[in-house]
């Protein structure tokens, strides 16, 4: 009887571990460590995959943004696109800042780079344009002043905050400031169209809602691609190039489509566990 007993509280303890392990969100590495595999470049005026001057490179198992090739930036904002369409996710990064600005980076650019997420395919930017449609959370290195990170920008596009439609072009965090070249985690959770945080080593610092396509900031576009006041419920996800060397040892996604309550009206319906590793649902 005793060894009976043994045997079903052993399969019980197996069953409720696979079913966790079944439950459980699993972080994708969307960088693998060792090539730029499943991206994309695009480059301001050069084509698709056109990699200007080794801009983006791999260097010591880091995806890393490099200028030691140019003599002057003029401008060439590049972007490398992760390959795919996403909608509802929590997307990651662990960056830091080194080294110089490359020669005519402009002084708004010095340590600066930044996560586009519901971005255009990169396909669609015009050979010219400068940044991708999109919502873009701006990553800042501090100055030895008040330099927030994880701020919002927003090229061809426009936020709700507080029931108001956001036209500025960028709205400052409430992070810290990280000086120097320390490594700062910045998290992103998207839910489709409804809403979007901003995430400072684990820190919620900015919040908003119904991004849409409007406003300006974007050149080079084919603008008839752009429909002012379309919700953004989808689309790429991409890493900035904007004149200062700027290093990313991990770039991971976690995918909360999965976790979508059919059931939900809004987006306070939804709730994620604040270890990133699992789905629940909790009225707000």
């Amino acid at each position: 009887m005793k060894l009976q007993l043994t045997m079903l509280f052993t399969l019980f303890c197996l069953f409720a571990s696979a079913q966790e392990k079944k439950d459980r969100q699993e972080w994708k590495q969307l960088f693998n460590g060792k090539n730029l595999d499943g991206w994309d470049i695009k480059i301001r005026g050069y084509e698709l995959n056109n990699n200007y001057g080794n801009t983006f490179r791999v260097e010591d198992g880091k995806m890393v943004v490099r200028y030691d090739q140019y003599d002057d930036f003029a401008q060439k904002y590049g972007h490398i696109f992760y390959k795919g369409d996403f909608s509802y996710y929590r997307i990651a990064v662990e960056y830091r800042f080194t080294g110089e600005q490359a020669p005519k980076g402009e002084g708004w650019a010095w340590r600066n780079s930044g996560i586009m997420i519901h971005g255009q395919p990169a396909a669609a930017m015009g050979k010219d344009q400068d940044f991708p449609a999109s919502i873009e959370v701006q990553l800042l290195g501090g100055d030895g002043k008040k330099r927030t990170t994880c701020n919002l920008c927003t090229p061809g596009t426009n936020v709700v905050m507080d029931g108001k439609l956001i036209t500025q072009h960028c709205v400052t965090s409430k992070s810290k400031t990280y000086n120097g070249d320390q490594w700062v985690r910045a998290e992103v959770l998207v839910l489709g169209d409804s809403l979007v945080q901003h995430f400072a080593n684990g820190e919620m610092v900015l919040e908003y809602n119904k991004p849409q396509i409007g406003g300006g900031n974007v050149s080079g576009h084919d603008a008839s691609l752009l429909v002012n006041g379309q919700l953004l419920d989808h689309g790429s996800i991409s890493l900035q190039s904007e004149s200062h060397p700027v290093e990313f040892r991990k770039v991971e996604i976690l995918d909360l489509k999965g976790c979508m309550d059919p059931k939900a009206s809004n987006y306070k319906s939804y709730f994620v566990k604040a270890d990133n590793s699992q789905c629940t649902y909790k009225k707000r």
